[in-house]
């Protein structure tokens, strides 16, 4: 269980600075979307309870709403008020989602979808026309119960496909992202900021053992530099999702063990650059401009 917020006086001032940086590109979608800061400051304080009846339970038990008020900070009517919101029903990830990314799972990993070099085959569209390498007969690989017609004209709306001269149906992208549907979009922003947050949290705050969390960063590069750079990492961060894809698919398959709990897991790449100005106005006095981060314990530094 995490250490009790209670238990600190005030938090400490390089955790602030961390978190205002860290909630400023949140904040800017909120603002973009019209959220204002009271309908925020609303969605804040129902996760303070959800979190500190979750996460802050001592030996196991569901804490009393007094008790999740003096953890969260937040009055102990607002809080029975909020736990029966939460209570009443479970965030759900859309239709599209959950069979899409199946979907593309077997596209990118399993035989025959994916070529010699590992990427996947552009496909006839009906089982008439190729066989098993067909979108209809993927689709019916996943589930035969939705039609592969309906699933096409979605991801067409969403560009994750595309159909080509020859009548081929080709995966726009190495990872099941859509780039128009915004509910789908807002899926996976929420997907892949939680589990890095919650990897960069569970390390910040000792978790054992330390999750994977790194990065490389450089500042005072040319705009040629940054774009030769964001290349590289494109095709190095597709091709190292691409081979966890894969193993993963054949893990599935396999079975693995029957020991209970099941677990998920989540492995990202991502790649950010901006004018140098505002991340060195973030950086404490004692960062060097150009870190290779290392695991936990074992920091390097890099002089430019």
């Amino acid at each position: 269980m995490p250490e009790s917020p209670s238990s600190h006086a005030a938090p400490p001032r390089a955790l602030i600075q961390a978190l205002r940086h860290a909630l400023r590109p949140l904040v800017k979608v909120m603002l973009a979307r019209g959220m204002t800061f009271p309908y925020a400051s609303e969605l804040l304080k129902s996760l303070f309870v959800e979190v500190a009846d979750r996460d802050f339970r001592l030996d196991g038990k569901v804490p009393t709403d007094s008790r999740v008020s003096l953890v969260s900070g937040v009055h102990r009517k607002e809080v029975s008020r909020l736990r029966e919101v939460l209570e009443s029903g479970e965030e759900s990830v859309p239709e599209v989602i959950s069979l899409g990314a199946q979907v593309v799972a077997q596209w990118m990993g399993a035989a025959p979808y994916v070529d010699e070099g590992g990427h996947p085959r552009p496909l006839a569209r009906f089982a008439s026309e190729g066989a098993e390498l067909s979108f209809e007969a993927l689709v019916a690989r996943v589930n035969r119960d939705i039609r592969p017609r309906v699933v096409l004209d979605e991801w067409l709306r969403l560009g994750v496909v595309e159909i080509d001269e020859d009548g081929r149906i080709r995966l726009h992208a190495g990872a099941f992202v859509p780039s128009k549907g915004f509910d789908e979009m807002s899926f996976y922003f929420g997907h892949n900021v939680h589990d890095h947050a919650a990897a960069a949290a569970h390390n910040l705050l000792g978790g054992e053992p330390p999750f994977m969390e790194r990065s490389v960063h450089y500042d005072g590069l040319s705009a040629d530099a940054v774009a030769q750079l964001a290349r590289q990492a494109s095709t190095l961060g597709m091709e190292a999702l691409v081979a966890v894809n894969k193993n993963a698919l054949s893990l599935t398959k396999r079975g693995g063990t029957t020991s209970l709990p099941r677990q998920r897991m989540t492995f990202g790449v991502y790649f950010y650059a901006e004018a140098s100005d505002e991340a060195a106005a973030e950086a404490p006095p004692a960062v060097s401009k150009a870190v290779a981060a290392k695991p936990p314990g074992r920091p390097s530094r890099k002089k430019a």
